[in-house]
């Protein structure tokens, strides 16, 4: 095989490969450093590069093998990460002209646990300016197109995280989720994205963008690749004192496991009233498929969504607030507009409007799960309601009602934030704009294995996660 045809390889494939000396590390990361150097020029889905640094790493990896000590799973595969999680030495930016160079003196738990693992870091990526923004949009580093249509946007805020692996410049990316910025463009994107039980992962050490409802999430092509990811990086960490003290079960063994007589739960028609017709006929013929496999679809009463989603962004622009409450005052002009409109408003949120928001979180969970998840096992819902917008069409700067926007992007995912639910994207089809779109299953909390049971089932009879945008066809030989 030729070294282009290599990044097209799952993560779960690619790492089975090198475990078995068939290919090795440095062979992996060198195909993954051209697929990055032929599209980083269109995509601009990375902020740091770090080539030679991989290479090394690589050649340890595979030297390592030789004299038969494996790391983990991901001993020797090339991966990314969104430009917040930081590393001691290295300029981590948050997407921001404020931490343009901004050099932490920590490591977050997650890089150390990857690490630690064995996986290579090929470079930080691209993302909404301090995680902020789920169109993708970036005005201080350039905004990240979407592989499948340059002219359309990735969505945000792990925008680079999505298009590079979907461009199959790394295997799997690290992101952030505080209102869907893991599952939005992962849907915009064409892969797969997990948004963890809230305290599944640690976030030690990485950007803060509202404490109380961040996550750490993965983004790789299939539920097979976020389960094993997730597996190496989940886990209690005494760095975060929310982190749960609860076992990391094996995701990736757990996956074969029968998904006959699995109960889908499926809200009430008038909840998919302002879905693009498109958009529902995909997840429609999502579940058909699910239904093939045996799992069994029930109707579902749900609570009010927009109310779960005006709380939870009501404490997500509090407490952003307060983290940039010193900056906003000192540095109010290196913020791009949007970013600021969106942080002004916190501060004029009442301090009872947000206690009441965090003190009724914990009673509305336990509603939410004995009425919901009594009835059945998981939820199946839409991520995004709309066919993948144009960077013209959704152009905050120029956009007249920029609350508007980014309410109906995250309509379907900032709930499940304030739920501390874990929710995995799955892509499903494609709408007529040739851009891709998705489902989320929602579980009860540390349901993971079981989101990425059903998913892994789902995508041994569909085909959506192996396709690839046509900008990324594999290389020639001639063209390396």
């Amino acid at each position: 095989m030729n070294t282009g045809e290599l990044a097209h390889y799952s993560l779960s494939e690619i790492a089975d490969l090198i475990c078995n000396r068939e290919v090795s590390s440095v062979e992996a990361t060198t195909a993954c450093l051209h697929a990055i150097a032929s599209l980083q020029p269109q995509l601009n889905c990375y902020i740091t590069i770090e080539a030679d640094e991989a290479l090394m790493a690589a050649k340890r990896a595979d030297s390592e093998l030789a004299r038969g000590r494996r790391r983990g799973p991901l001993h020797g595969v090339p991966v990314a990460h969104k430009d917040m999680f930081y590393r001691v030495g290295k300029v981590s930016t948050g997407g921001a002209d404020i931490l343009r160079h901004y050099v932490p003196d920590v490591t977050a738990t997650v890089v150390k646990r990857l690490d630690e693992g064995g996986a290579i870091g090929l470079g930080n990526l691209n993302m909404s300016e301090f995680a902020a923004n789920p169109t993708g949009h970036n005005v201080h580093f350039g905004d990240c197109h979407n592989p499948w249509n340059l002219t359309h946007i990735t969505g945000g805020s792990s925008s680079g995280a999505a298009a590079a692996v979907a461009a199959r410049t790394c295997f799997a990316a690290l992101g952030s989720d505080t209102g869907g910025s893991v599952r939005v463009p992962a849907a915009m994107c064409g892969v797969c994205g997990i948004k963890p039980t809230y305290g599944r992962i640690s976030r030690a050490n990485i950007m803060p963008r509202a404490w109380s409802v961040d996550t750490v999430g993965v983004l790789a092509r299939t539920a097979e690749d976020c389960a094993m990811v997730t597996g190496v990086v989940a886990g209690h960490d005494p760095a975060d004192a929310t982190t749960a003290d609860v076992a990391v079960p094996d995701y990736r063994a757990l996956l074969q496991g029968s998904v006959n007589g699995i109960k889908i739960g499926i809200p009430a028609d008038s909840f998919f009233s302002d879905v693009d017709p498109d958009v529902k006929r995909a997840l429609d013929e999502s579940l058909l498929a699910l239904g093939a496999l045996g799992a069994r679809t029930f109707a579902v009463p749900l609570p009010d969504f927009s109310t779960l989603a005006v709380v939870s962004d009501a404490i997500t622009k509090c407490e952003a607030a307060a983290i940039h409450r010193r900056w906003f005052s000192t540095r109010f002009d290196d913020y791009s507009l949007f970013v600021r409109s969106r942080l002004e408003a916190g501060f004029h949120i009442p301090a009872a409007c947000y206690l009441e928001a965090v003190a009724n979180r914990g009673r509305v969970l336990g509603d939410f799960v004995r009425s919901v998840f009594g009835m059945v096992d998981v939820l199946h819902l839409p991520v995004v309601s709309m066919s993948v917008p144009t960077f013209v069409e959704s152009d905050v700067n120029a956009a007249g009602d920029v609350p508007a926007l980014i309410s109906s992007i995250t309509r379907f995912s900032r709930p499940i934030n304030y739920l501390g639910l874990p929710s995995l994207s799955v892509p499903c089809g494609f709408t007529p704009n040739g851009l891709p779109t998705a489902f989320q299953l929602v579980g009860r909390p540390y349901s993971e294995s079981l989101l990425f049971r059903l998913a892994h089932a789902y995508q041994q009879t569909t085909d959506w996660h192996r396709r690839a945008p046509p900008i990324c066809e594999p290389l020639s030989a001639s063209q390396q």
